[in-house]
């Protein structure tokens, strides 16, 4: 039998747990991200990016990553995604030391977040930070 005070407990770190999350699901607008890439894709897959401009309507970036695929390799897949999706007019785009994706933008363009909205690839590891 669990006490009130046993499910008081779970619930708060349940709580404490989505506090945290919710913290670190959204970043702060910049102006420059990086996308890295760790290891390979382990099966055929897609992943699916969100460029959302501050105000402005985000973009969803979809690439098809197929199984074997080494880190360097899903950075080239990635960036030429981006680019013909998102064009060179608004933003700079290009691959870093191989396995990472710099996304910057040009002139007046306004701020913006970089998230992935999902991914079905196993193996690779991606993070996703303001550079």
């Amino acid at each position: 039998m669990r006490t009130p005070g046993f499910r008081r407990t779970i619930a708060v770190l349940t709580a404490a747990g989505l506090a945290f999350l919710a913290a670190t699901a959204y970043a702060k607008p910049s102006g420059n991200w990086r996308i890295k890439f760790n290891h390979r894709a382990d099966n055929d897959g897609a992943l699916v990016l969100r460029i959302a401009p501050i105000d402005g309507t985000p973009i969803d970036v979809e690439t098809k990553i197929p199984a074997k695929t080494s880190e360097n390799a899903v950075a080239d897949l990635v960036s030429a995604s981006l680019k013909a999706t998102l064009g060179s007019k608004n933003f700079r785009i290009g691959v870093d030391d191989g396995e990472s994706v710099i996304i910057k933008k040009r002139g007046k363009t306004k701020k913006f977040e970089v998230t992935m909205v999902s991914t079905s690839l196993t193996g690779l590891e991606i993070k996703i930070h303001p550079d």
